[in-house]
């Protein structure tokens, strides 16, 4: 091992320092879980695309969310279940920086479609009769577009500032997986790239989309109290419930992990919250949306009495 980042060719990922049996029965535990995730997302994302009732842009953007949760969850987790079963449990230098840009790229990108998604709800229920205007599949398109590459594109300035860092010792990244605020507390030199991550991660991916997400539900909120009827009260409630459970879902976890004070117990904590949104997260949000809407509960049961026809 070098004193310099040049010569830096692998890290220790810590996890969690358990007994073997009960990291095995861990191993099983969570392989079933992000299976499930998997299948779970999956089929979301199949009903989306072979249902004509859900080719809308609600479901348009959910389908990109399934693409995401699939891909966050594929990026962490089975390095963290390989690690499970090796007490070596190293990452060479480049797949724990590109493990570290791509976690970022999709929870930045997430965050921004779960904006998109509010503003979708927004524009159903405040401009019903110009919905299909609003929301055409150019802008739809757009959107997704845009919240794709600044997800990205953000998450590619802090890989570039974390590669000018020196790395010279310790090694041990004390989390599940590469994620940044670890990595950079290996860094030798205490600089201002460290100030840079957290400020833009708080307000380009916590406080600005959950901000315009409050806004923007403090508007549908107006109108939906505008309602005259109970039952519209309850169907226009009913449309923002799922979006509603999945933003507090993502953002609760994510504000306790980038903006509490740090801790005597933080990096535990951090590992815990960390492995609920790359776990249980993404296989939380099918369900949520699946159990709770009516639509994808009917192109399902379509799609099941096709099968069963053939």
């Amino acid at each position: 091992m070098g004193v310099n980042q040049s010569w830096v060719t692998e890290f220790i990922l810590v996890g969690f320092q358990l007994s073997a049996e009960m990291e095995v029965f861990l191993f099983w535990i969570f392989s079933l879980l992000y299976i499930f995730s998997l299948l779970a997302n999956g089929m979301i994302l199949g009903l989306i695309c072979l249902d004509h009732s859900l080719h809308t842009p609600m479901y348009f953007f959910l389908s990109h969310l399934a693409v995401i949760d699939m891909s966050y969850a594929s990026n962490n987790v089975p390095k963290m279940l390989a690690n499970l079963m090796n007490k070596k449990r190293t990452i060479s230098f480049v797949p724990c920086i590109m493990q570290t840009f791509l976690y970022f790229a999709f929870a930045a990108t997430e965050c921004l479609i779960l904006v998109v998604m509010s503003y979708d709800r927004y524009v159903a229920i405040c401009h019903p009769l110009q919905y299909t205007v609003i929301m055409s599949w150019s802008v739809c398109t757009i959107l997704a577009l845009t919240s794709w590459s600044c997800g990205f594109a953000l998450s590619l300035v802090h890989a570039i500032l974390l590669l000018r860092l020196p790395f010279c010792g310790p090694r041990d990244v004390n989390h599940l997986f590469c994620e940044i605020l670890s990595v950079l507390k290996l860094a030798c030199a205490d600089t201002w790239v460290n100030q840079v991550v957290i400020f833009t991660t708080c307000v380009f991916v916590l406080v600005g989309p959950l901000s315009l997400i409050l806004v923007s539900y403090v508007h549908t909120l107006g109108a939906i109290l505008k309602i005259q009827t109970k039952e519209g009260h309850i169907k226009a409630l009913s449309t923002c419930s799922s979006h509603l459970c999945v933003v507090g879902l993502f953002f609760g976890i994510a504000i306790v992990v980038y903006m509490v004070p740090d801790s005597n117990q933080r990096e535990e904590q951090e590992k815990m919250l960390s492995l609920f949104h790359s776990l249980f997260n993404p296989m939380l949000n099918p369900l949520i949306y699946s159990l709770r809407n009516a639509q994808v509960k009917g192109a399902l049961h379509r799609a099941l009495q096709r099968t069963r026809s053939m």
